[in-house]
């Protein structure tokens, strides 16, 4: 008997091939909101320089265009509290010496707050008609939401992630997402942090050991494949 099955798509990455199963493969864009990438912001306030964020947007800008016409699953998040900061944990909510702390009165409106102005995603990556936004109140894509269910009852294996922070809500949905069976690749130019020693550890933390947590690589390996005409990846 002839095997006629075509194998699966697959991505170069670090520490190997990852793979893109048809129809099992989503997008997830992480907390690309006004509060952590613009001046003024909740990430200025922190003493942050806004600006080493700003180099993740164009890849990612091409990331999306190309998820969207293969027909993948886009998936975006955004950190933030209710108005009543009823979810906002006050081991959260003190931390560090920002100037404006969540739920203070911003440039943007209040800080971190759902529905202000600056919870909201930047113009450059606002999300389409039809595409998922999950609210977070955590770090984790995966803590206080139903993106599992959501993502289970999609059919979904494989997460394709980008956004920020490197160190912090991405590689805690990365560890999220490792822990409930999901299989990952990070995309190293369409992840940003503050740090620039913080974003080289953090992309060798996902891929050492043999894929600790995930795989890694960049958006133009990614975009090849989605790019070629027999492309199957959605």
């Amino acid at each position: 008997m002839i095997d006629d099955s075509t194998p699966d798509p697959t991505v170069p990455a670090v520490p190997g091939p990852f793979t893109l199963p048809p129809g099992k493969v989503a997008l997830v864009v992480i907390d690309m909101q006004r509060d952590f990438l613009l001046p003024g912001g909740f990430g200025e306030t922190l003493g942050n320089d806004v600006g080493q964020l700003a180099a993740v947007v164009p890849p990612l800008q091409r990331v999306l265009a190309a998820a969207r016409a293969a027909g993948l699953m886009i998936i975006h998040t955004r950190e933030g509290h209710r108005p009543d900061l009823a979810d906002l944990p006050p081991a959260k909510h003190r931390r560090g010496k920002p100037s404006l702390r969540i739920g203070d009165p911003g440039p943007y409106g209040r800080i971190l707050i759902r529905g202000e102005y600056g919870h909201d995603i930047i113009d450059e990556l606002a999300p389409e008609p039809g595409e998922l936004v999950i609210d977070k109140p955590g770090k984790g894509s995966f803590y206080g939401t139903d993106l599992d269910a959501v993502l289970t009852e999609a059919g979904i294996t494989n997460l394709i992630v980008t956004g920020v922070t490197t160190e912090v809500c991405v590689h805690t949905t990365v560890r999220e997402a490792n822990d409930r069976g999901y299989e990952v690749l990070v995309l190293s130019d369409c992840v940003g942090s503050y740090f620039p020693e913080f974003q080289r550890v953090g992309l060798d933390m996902i891929a050492a050991q043999g894929g600790i947590f995930g795989w890694v690589t960049d958006s133009a390996a990614l975009l090849e494949q989605l790019a070629a005409p027999a492309s199957t990846a959605a």
